[in-house]
This record gives C-alpha cells, structure tokens and sequence, in this order.
C-alpha cells in the first residue's frame, strides 16, 4: 500500500526542491562551485573568475577573463535617467530598499528581450552597476556629490572601494573584499536564490527575478545578519564585558545574529577565510579591541550553546575595518550574490518547469454559509 502520511518539516528544512549542478553546501560535500572548493576560490582566485564559472560553467582563460573584465568596465556606467531615480529616493530609505528599485527601474530602461536572447549582456550589466548604484546614491544623498562611476580599477572589489572613499583603495583591502565577494557568491537553494528560480520559472524576466530575489535578502533572517553582528560587538569595550554581556543575554532567550546555520552541522567553511581576513584587516588599521571581542563573543556562543559562526559574523569586522558603513553591508551581499543569483535563472531557464508546490491544509472543516442578515 502507497505511503500516503507527509513528513512534516518547517521551513521546508532538508525536502529537495529540484536539481542543480551550480553549488554544493554541507555536510559531506563541503562548499563547492561547479566542483571547485570554496577555500581553494577564495585564496587563489579573483572574484571576476568565480563569477564566470558561475555563469558560464567554467573557469575563464586568461584572454576570456580580460574581455569579461572589459565587460564589467563598461557596464559601470549610470544613464542620467537612471541617475535622476537614485536622486529621488530619499536619504533615510533602507539601501536594500533603494537597490530593489534601482533594479526594478532598470528593467523598465533596458528591456530583456522576450525569447531571453540578451540574458548575458543583462547578467554583465548588473554585475557591473550595482557597485555604481550604491556609491552614487550614497555620496549624492550623504556627501551631496555626484560621482563620476567611471574608474580604471578593474576588480569590482577594487571599484567598489574606490568610488565608495574616493580614492585608490589598499592593495589588502582589495584582496579582502575579493575574498569576500567569492565567499558570498553562491549558496544553493537559501530563501533569496529560491526565490529568483520561483520567479524565473513563471517565465519573467531577469530583473523581476533578482528584484524579488534583492526583497528575500533584505530579512534579517537571511542577509541582514552581518549588520546585527556589528551592532552586537559594537556593544562591548572589551573582551572581559563582552563575555559577561553575551552570557546576559543568553540567559534572557536573546537571539545573536551571525551564528549557526540551517544547513552547516558543526562549521561553516567560509567562516575560517573570513575570519583570517578579519584578523589582518585589524592589524591592517591598528585596531585592537573589535577582533579580541569578536573571538570572546565567538567562545562564549560554543561554550553555550555549540553554535559557531557563520560567514556574517566576521565579515561584519573586516568590512568596519575597510570603513564600510554598517547598512551598506548586506548591499554588498548583492553585488556578490548576484553571480549566483544569476546562474540559477540561467539553469531554471535551461529545463523550466513552473515551481508550484502544494500545502497541508490546517484550517477549519466545511461550514454552511449564514446569510449576512442571520450573522
């Protein structure tokens, strides 16, 4: 007799959703793109390469990987009809808020084609304008300029810190946000990934999928977590108050962002190049409190409660390190995950089936309708 009883799981926490052939996560298969390891990308490739193997299947050659970076370069460029929208959101939005409809605009200005034939030029182009979108809104609303976005700086990591301090960045941080960008990539199916597939497979278009995919990013629950970190270690002065305040919290059932995760058992294989980064940015700016802090915090969470810490936790320092405000942090989420992003609308368009699945119906029985005079 067929089995007919579902295995309930919130959050749709371990049931497959479909099939991929872009990433692996967790235990057994560690952190893989297209087959490569995680640490092996982020200490020896730049963030352009993993981009193009997440687009493209492979690793770029050298001639291959200069006309993408040429690409980029020339996708940097913001239109003045564009412009005049990043003028118009106010100061105070959430820049999550502002990038959704940054990306929404662009959809209306640069049309994807019906039959997708342009998706690649589209993927190059928010690959190479989301950096440009966050630093002109930012120093036109906060330092009441108007950037030029266009830059000799070939890296996205190296141009985003650029145009962010307006001035050439260290060679250091660069590398750090390279690393950075390549950890944050790509992650298989997270809330924001599946939502691009869902969107994607109704047959819409590329920007409707990565603005709805920008809206599941924006919850805390799922990029917001390295913005709550910094606020967290920002809390203590110390090592020693650091200890006795996450103990404190703990006791009152506090939640601290930036550790464990839904898919990681024991580690999560980011968070030991991230923190090594961390660490060097620290002694890169002579800070010596925040990453003490940040490891007091990180005992006491093991000690505790055997939660570890995510990618978000010590990404949170060495982004404070390179001078990044806070609430730009999960913007930058975007300019990295948008690789990924866009390799799943790649591959859902590639064998597309209508994501649609069904639910176990937890409401009340049938009821005889009462006409509106006997209520």
């Amino acid at each position: 007799m067929e089995n007919t009883q579902k295995k309930k799981v919130g959050g749709l926490a371990g049931i497959v959703a479909g099939k991929s052939a872009i990433c692996t996560v967790g235990t057994g298969h560690g952190l893989n793109y297209r087959g490569y390891d995680i640490q092996d990308l982020a200490m020896e490739a730049e963030f352009e390469e993993v981009a193009y193997l997440l687009l493209f299947g492979t690793l770029p050659k050298k001639s291959e990987l200069e006309i993408f970076k040429h690409k980029l370069q020339a996708a940097r460029h913001l239109e003045p009809s564009l412009q005049e929208v990043l003028k118009l959101i106010p100061k105070d939005s959430h820049p999550m808020d502002m990038m959704k409809t940054a990306c929404a605009m662009l959809g209306c200005l640069e049309k994807e084609k019906p039959d997708f034939s342009n998706q690649k030029d589209i993927a190059i182009r928010l690959l190479g304008v989301f950096p440009s979108i966050l630093t002109f809104w930012h120093h036109y609303h906060h330092n009441n300029i108007s950037i030029d976005t266009q830059s000799q700086e070939e890296s996205i990591a190296g141009y985003f810190l650029e145009k962010l301090h307006q001035k050439p960045p260290k060679k250091l941080w660069t590398q750090a946000m390279q690393a950075s960008l390549i950890l944050y990539a790509e992650h298989e199916f997270n809330a924001s990934t599946f939502t691009a597939r869902i969107v994607t497979s109704t047959l819409s278009d590329i920007y409707s999928s990565i603005t709805a995919a920008i809206g599941a990013l924006r919850g805390p629950l799922h990029g917001g977590a390295n913005e709550a970190a910094m606020e967290l270690i920002s809390e203590f002065s110390s090592p020693e108050e650091a200890t006795k305040g996450i103990l404190s919290k703990l006791e009152s059932k506090a939640k601290i962002m930036g550790f464990g995760h839904r898919v990681y058992v024991n580690n999560d294989p980011r968070n030991v190049i991230i923190k090594q980064w961390s660490k060097r940015l620290a002694q890169d700016v002579g800070n010596t409190t925040i990453f003490p802090i940040s490891e007091a915090i990180e005992k006491v969470m093991w000690e505790e409660k055997k939660l570890f810490p995510n990618l978000d936790f010590y990404s949170a320092s060495a982004y404070h390190f390179m001078g990044i405000p806070t609430a730009y942090f999960t913007p930058i989420f975007i300019m990295s995950r948008t690789s990924g992003w866009l390799a799943h609308i790649f591959e859902q368009r590639s064998d597309n089936k209508l994501i649609r699945p069904t639910s176990e119906y937890i409401g009340p029985s049938n009821r005889a309708y009462i006409h509106i005079n006997n209520r």
